[in-house]
């Protein structure tokens, strides 16, 4: 009787914690230095991840095939209506992924390569 009464008890704090946490914001969003690249037209832009990790589905490899030149570890931006216009081509920043809903914006359509897999992100500070 004692080993039932503990098995419940145990499972009754653990689904405590967990609802305790459920409704809670994570205040240990992950950060990631990146270099902006290429700041191609339309927002066709290449990002470069400073520090690769592998939990982030990113290019390992890619050529700009209008210059030739091979970028390590780079995705295009997935949200252009969020980027700073402030951040220049060559500009190191860090962001965190962005889970929120997509913001819709204007975008023109006029072509420059740019790595096949995205990332919606959010810039912050350091």
């Amino acid at each position: 009787m004692t080993m039932k009464l503990l098995l419940i008890l145990s499972i009754f704090t653990v689904l405590t914690v967990a609802a305790a946490d459920c409704g809670k914001k994570s205040t240990g969003t992950v950060k990631y230095k990146a270099r902006l690249e290429i700041k191609g037209i339309c927002f066709n832009y290449t990002i470069s991840l400073l520090d690769p990790v592998d939990t982030l589905d990113i290019n390992a490899d890619w050529t700009d095939e209008m210059t030739n030149k091979s970028y390590s570890n780079v995705f295009s931006l997935g949200n252009p209506c969020d980027f700073p216009a402030t951040i220049k081509q060559g500009d190191e920043f860090y962001f965190t992924i962005d889970t929120a809903t997509k913001k819709d914006c204007a975008v023109c359509m006029a072509y420059y390569p740019k790595p096949s897999k995205a990332l919606t992100i959010k810039v912050v500070d350091k």
